[in-house]
């Protein structure tokens, strides 16, 4: 039954990538004044989440996890000027490699999810479904905020929502397999961690952050700051409650 659990929980939990369906009909002109606010969001959510959660988590539970997360921060770097370079190498650039990174990232962090679920379930089932409600409420505005980046990157609305769909189907992978691998979950969990946080932090400060500079009015850059902010506090009110 254990194992049951987990399944649904993470099937559940991969489900809300989902959410993004509710932008499909949205018209295009209301739909990229959403998605700057949706990036801008998310980008808190980002940083709120490698410095006030991933991070401080792993650093706590692995002495060499600073060199995981520098190791994360150096893979997206690669990644970006050397597989995805040719995506972005002019000003008439319309598809940005932040898309690939964010799913690349997303997936790694929801196959954490599943693990950490996982090994909440092995201890007690209370246990694993407040593991799992928790999850899922830091889930919602994260896939809401992904589906926002991959659209900003240039993937269409429906490509976008099953892409992120497919990169939220890791959770049940890491879920499943930290059931059967209950044992060394935990180192391995810690370096995946570090290693998350640092691809977080990368895609907020270099990807994204860079973006809001270009508005240049205080009236734009205002609202901006201020859902920039609420990401963080949601992420900060998240550990409170945890």
């Amino acid at each position: 039954m254990t194992l049951a659990y987990i399944i649904i929980s993470t099937v559940v939990i991969s489900l809300a990538s989902l959410i993004g369906i509710f932008f499909i009909s949205v018209k295009k002109k209301l739909l990229n004044r959403i998605i700057i606010n949706l990036v801008t969001f998310a980008t808190g959510v980002l940083l709120g989440g490698a410095l006030l959660h991933l991070l401080p988590e792993a650093f706590e539970a692995d002495s060499n996890a600073p060199l995981w997360a520098l190791s994360g921060i150096l893979a997206f770097f690669i990644l970006e000027k050397f597989l995805f370079w040719r995506h972005c190498h002019d000003a008439e650039c319309n598809v940005h490699p932040v898309r690939y990174l964010n799913l690349i990232g997303d997936g790694i962090h929801n196959f954490i999810d599943g693990a950490v679920i996982a090994a909440a379930f092995v201890v007690n089932v209370k246990l694993g479904v407040t593991t799992s409600i928790l999850t899922l409420a830091h889930e919602i505005p994260q896939e809401i905020g992904d589906f926002g980046i991959l659209v900003y990157g240039g993937f269409s609305r429906v490509k976008a929502l099953l892409y992120n769909l497919i990169s939220a189907l890791t959770c049940i992978a890491g879920g499943i397999l930290a059931y059967f691998f209950a044992t060394k979950a935990e180192d391995v969990t810690s370096i995946l961690i570090a290693f998350a946080g640092g691809n977080f932090l990368y895609m907020a400060l270099v990807d994204l952050l860079p973006e809001f500079r270009k508005v240049g009015t205080i009236q734009g850059a205002v609202p901006q700051f201020l859902l920039l902010c609420s990401g963080i506090f949601f992420m900060w009110l998240l550990k409170v409650v945890h």
